[in-house]
């Protein structure tokens, strides 16, 4: 006597597969849905007209001999090691970091030196990947930038446009 279908070995083989798609189909897109990636600013005109501002501001540094080294640690100390050039004094900095693709992870923060004229912070969260460093005096007169893969061994220089 032959035993009925569902105790065969082959029915529940051939439906198990559309079965097991279908629930990693859900699973990605359930992924996907709750880690979106930003890539395509809503106000990309705006962003883009901005560039040829941010790009006098980086000449400004290169005219005033503005460089800076940045020291990422992996227990999220940043160090900056700014050398003013031609400024009077250590000046107020406020430090942009930018994720590549996440802008949920993008921070500024304001940072004063200290007696040794370096500047040191701590980051909301630990920092890894690739990142797009800003650094600007408190007035925006000047701007320095770089691009820093974390974590590095050694500091990163930031320069204005001559080292672009």
């Amino acid at each position: 006597m032959q035993k009925p279908w569902y105790k065969q070995f082959w029915p529940w083989f051939v439906f198990s597969i559309p079965a097991i798609s279908i629930i990693y189909s859900l699973t990605a897109v359930y992924i996907f849905s709750n880690n979106q990636v930003d890539l395509v600013a809503e106000d990309y005109y705006k962003k883009g007209k901005a560039i040829n501002i941010d790009r006098s501001r980086l000449r400004v540094a290169d005219a005033l001999n503005i460089h800076a080294n940045i020291a990422v640690k992996e227990d999220k100390n940043v160090t900056i090691n700014l050398d003013k050039g031609d400024l009077k004094q250590q000046p107020t900095i406020r430090v942009t970091f930018s994720h590549r693709t996440l802008a949920n992870k993008d921070f500024t923060q304001m940072v004063n030196a200290d007696l040794k004229g370096t500047y040191h912070f701590v980051t909301p969260e630990s920092l890894n990947g690739p990142w797009f460093v800003e650094i600007e005096p408190f007035k925006g007169d000047w701007m320095l930038q770089g691009r820093v893969n974390v974590p590095t061994s050694s500091p990163i220089s930031l320069y204005g446009q001559s080292k672009e």
